[in-house]
């Protein structure tokens, strides 16, 4: 008997939305205040509380925090920006959207991170920031990435897409820098469909970030046409259209609320999926550093043809046969033709991006997640590298679990009654 494929497709990163959000996005509807206005100032405050900064300003998406972010650092034409070939795209395109210019440097091949020995030989004259990702929630290493910045007397903003919840030595991610920025979309660790958050030390950049968020006004729709009566504006700056509305604000109020909750439900996840796959033949997620806190945002394998027999995209379509969403995090940048043609890079100009965007496929991974779902990815898993090592006969087919070795069923019945007791406290 084969591996059996369940009924319903496990969509990746599919978020955890309770009724606590529901209630409240149907409250803001009720208002008819759907636009930005108090919910999205609560929601700025409780952030900011939540990563101990100082000033925090809420956006429609962290591409529009990057891209005001370097404006406001005061970075354009002519001007460099260091940062890393393993990201998506939005982090490369808010540079180019400055009018600054992307310079990439490569990452460790452990960590994956942007690697500040390469950072150091990348600087010129024209470099006016380092702009390090955190990539699927670990720390980059902060200490060296300081230590550079202030030698050469060059900002930070911190790419947080990934890393809400992510600590270096104490150091909230995004709150050691100049600018943090940080992504709500649908399959972040906080979610509110689409939308953004800066994090900032100074008022005045905080300041600045709200009026060209939107379009140089002075005032926003909460200040102009609130009870206390109409105020008129005046545009300062050609803005953009950047603000995130009540009823995004809603959402993510509640999402914040169970950020600590949810970060324990993935890293259980995270720990399990080590132990399910530690005897196969794939590159698995190094530990956390020491002093260090991981988001657990993305749980990454590399699949490698000649180790296992099969390439990363029969790999990937494997999984889809069996119902299971995975993603790519990500083709590294010079991988795609625009970035090529713009700017002359080859993807063996940074080898270890290349490599690890040639083979890395991201497992479902989410607080919605329930520990029979992910026993029945790294099941899978198990039976597409088993199949083909054993020249793609049937995999036999016992109860659930029991193609597993002893420590990892162990590994999976702690889980499960974690995710028991998991539910009856919330109960």
């Amino acid at each position: 008997m084969t591996h059996s494929v369940r009924k319903d497709f496990l969509v990746f990163g599919e978020p955890a939305i309770e009724d606590a959000e529901i209630q409240e996005v149907v409250e803001s509807m009720k208002s008819c205040w759907l636009g930005t206005g108090p919910k999205v100032a609560r929601f700025e405050r409780d952030f900011c509380t939540y990563k101990g900064g100082s000033y925090a300003v809420a956006l429609n998406s962290c591409t529009a925090a990057l891209h005001l972010s370097i404006l406001v650092a005061g970075i354009g034409p002519g001007d460099e920006i260091i940062t890393t070939p393993m990201t998506f795209s939005a982090t490369i395109n808010a540079i180019i959207h400055a009018g600054a210019t992307p310079v990439l440097a490569d990452v460790d091949p452990v960590t994956m991170n942007i690697d500040p020995d390469n950072i150091e030989e990348k600087i010129t004259h024209r470099t006016r920031a380092i702009l390090p990702v955190h990539l699927a929630g670990r720390p980059c290493n902060l200490d060296r990435l300081h230590d550079i910045a202030e030698r050469y007397s060059l900002k930070i903003i911190e790419d947080c897409a990934h890393s809400v919840e992510t600590e270096y030595k104490g150091e909230k991610a995004g709150t050691g820098g100049d600018f943090g920025c940080f992504s709500f979309y649908v399959t972040k660790n906080v979610s509110t469909g689409e939308g953004g958050m800066v994090i900032t030390r100074r008022e005045e950049d905080a300041a600045r970030i709200k009026t060209l968020a939107l379009h140089g006004m002075s005032k926003d729709a909460w200040h102009r046409f609130s009870d206390s009566g109409y105020k008129h504006y005046q545009v300062v700056e050609c803005g953009f259209k950047y603000n995130m509305m009540d009823l995004q604000a809603a959402i993510g109020i509640h999402q914040l609320m169970r950020v600590e909750q949810n970060w324990r439900k993935r890293k259980e996840i995270w720990d399990f999926y080590q132990a399910a796959f530690s005897d196969l033949p794939v590159k698995l997620p190094a530990e956390p550093e020491k002093d260090t806190r991981h988001a657990y945002h993305l749980y990454t394998i590399l699949i490698d043809s000649v180790r296992t027999g099969l390439s990363r995209d029969q790999f990937i379509d494997g999984m889809t046969r069996n119902k299971i969403g995975v993603g790519v995090h990500y083709l590294s940048i010079p991988e795609h033709p625009y970035y090529r043609k713009t700017f002359g890079w080859q993807p063996t100009d940074y080898p270890n991006a290349m490599q690890i965007g040639r083979q890395t496929v991201s497992l479902p991974l989410s607080a919605k997640l329930t520990i029979e779902d992910a026993s029945y990815v790294a099941d899978t898993v198990r039976s597409l590298l088993k199949e083909k090592s054993l020249g793609r006969k049937a995999y036999i087919e016992t109860p659930r679990t029991a193609i597993l070795p002893e420590n990892i069923r162990t590994t999976i019945d702690k889980s499960r009654d974690w995710a028991v007791n998991s539910r009856s406290a919330n109960l």
